[in-house]
C-alpha cells in the first residue's frame, strides 16, 4: 500500500483523446492527497490539454527528456525526488528509467512482460476485452493507493478539473455571434477513428438554417486539404482549419454551443468543456463509444446501426444527425 506520497508522476505519452481520459486520475489523487505534487508526463503537442487540468501542478514533456543522454536522464529523474511513477501508457524505456532511478513505487499493468522486471506494483486488469470505459480502466492503476472505487463517467468528468482555459484572441472571439448558435464541425481525425465523411459534414452544414446557425470547420492544415475547396460560399460557413493553436482551439470550443465529430481529440475537449457534444461512432469493438466516448455532462452519441467496413465511412444518415443537432436548440 502506498501511503502519503509527496510527488507523483502520471505518464501518458500518446494522443489527445487518451490524455483527456487520463486527467481524472490527477483529480482523484489530488482529492486523496491535497498536498501532494501531481506531475503529468506527456507529449509536447498534448501539453495544452494537460495544462487545462487544475489538479496538475507540473507538466513534463517526453520529447525534452528524450533529448538527454541516458546518464543525464537518470541523474535528472533522481533529482526530482519522485515517490510514485504511474505508467498509464506503457513505454519500455520509461519503465526501465523509473526503476534505474530507484523510484520507490512504480505502477504498471501486469499485462506488459517488462513490467515484471521494472514495476513493483502491477494491477491485474485487461483493456482489450473489458466492458469498461477507458477512463474507468485507468483508475484500476490506482489500486496500490487503496483506491478501488467504481467511478461513474460523470464523476470522472468532474474529477478531470478541466477549467484552466486561456483567453481566446479577439480575432477568433469576434467570429462568435450572439444572435446565432455557433457550431463546430471537426470532420477529420488524423486516422484515429472511423470517420463520417467530409461530404456528409458539408451537406449537413448546407441544410441547417442559415439564419440560426454559424458553422465553423476546424482541423489541421493537412486535414484542410480534404475539405477546404469543397466548402460552399455561404455567409454562415467559416473555415478555421489550420489557423489555430491547440490552446486557441480549446478556448474557441469553450465558447461555442456545439461540437460535432467522430471519435477524435477535439470531441474529448468539447466533452470536458461541458458544451453540447455529439460523437459519431461505430459499434465495432474496441472502437465503440462504450470504450471511447468523451467525458462530459452534455455528451450525445450517434452510433451506426450496421458496422461499416474498416475502410468505409460511418453509415449514419444525414437526417439522423441533423435532427439531433436541431433538437438541442429548439
Amino acid at each position: 500500500m502506498i501511503n502519503n506520497p509527496q510527488k507523483i508522476v502520471i505518464s501518458r505519452t500518446d494522443s489527445i483523446g487518451d490524455v483527456a481520459l487520463t486527467l481524472p486520475l490527477a483529480g482523484i489523487l489530488k482529492e486523496k492527497y491535497p498536498k501532494c505534487k501531481i506531475i503529468f508526463l506527456g507529449n509536447t503537442y498534448t501539453k495544452p490539454i494537460i495544462s487545462c487540468c487544475n489538479s496538475i501542478d507540473e507538466v513534463w514533456e517526453w520529447a525534452e527528456i528524450q533529448k538527454m543522454e541516458d546518464s543525464q536522464q537518470l541523474n535528472w529523474l533522481k533529482d526530482q525526488n519522485v515517490d510514485v511513477f504511474i505508467h498509464v501508457f506503457p513505454r519500455r524505456e520509461l519503465a526501465r528509467l523509473a526503476k534505474r532511478a530507484k523510484i520507490q513505487h512504480r505502477i504498471g499493468t501486469s499485462h506488459r512482460l517488462y513490467h515484471f522486471l521494472t514495476c513493483n506494483h502491477k494491477p491485474n486488469f485487461t483493456r482489450k476485452n473489458s466492458n469498461l470505459h477507458e477512463s474507468q480502466l485507468n483508475t484500476k492503476l490506482l489500486t496500490p493507493f487503496g483506491i478501488d472505487k467504481n467511478y461513474t463517467l460523470l464523476e470522472l468528468s468532474n474529477l478531470a478539473q478541466f477549467n484552466s482555459i486561456k483567453k481566446l484572441p479577439s480575432k477568433f472571439s469576434d467570429l462568435l455571434q450572439t444572435e446565432k448558435k455557433n457550431l463546430i464541425f471537426h470532420c477529420k481525425s488524423q486516422g484515429s477513428a472511423l470517420e463520417w465523411g467530409v461530404d456528409k459534414f458539408i451537406d449537413l452544414a448546407k441544410t441547417l438554417n442559415v439564419n440560426k446557425f454559424n458553422i465553423f470547420f476546424t482541423g489541421t492544415e493537412s486535414e484542410s486539404q480534404f475539405f477546404r475547396k469543397k466548402l460552399p460560399i455561404q455567409t454562415n460557413i467559416i473555415d478555421l482549419s489550420g489557423q489555430m493553436s491547440l490552446d486557441e482551439l480549446i478556448a474557441f470550443v469553450s465558447q461555442a454551443h456545439l461540437l460535432l465529430a467522430c471519435s477524435t481529440g477535439p470531441l474529448h475537449i468539447a466533452g470536458l468543456l461541458n458544451i453540447n457534444t455529439i460523437g459519431l461512432y461505430t459499434p465495432k469493438k474496441p472502437l465503440h463509444f462504450g470504450r471511447w466516448q468523451p467525458l462530459g455532462e452534455f455528451v450525445r452519441i450517434i452510433e451506426e446501426k450496421v458496422t461499416s467496413p474498416i475502410n468505409q465511412p460511418l453509415d449514419i444518415e444525414l437526417r439522423v444527425v441533423k435532427k439531433e443537432v436541431e433538437s438541442l436548440f429548439i
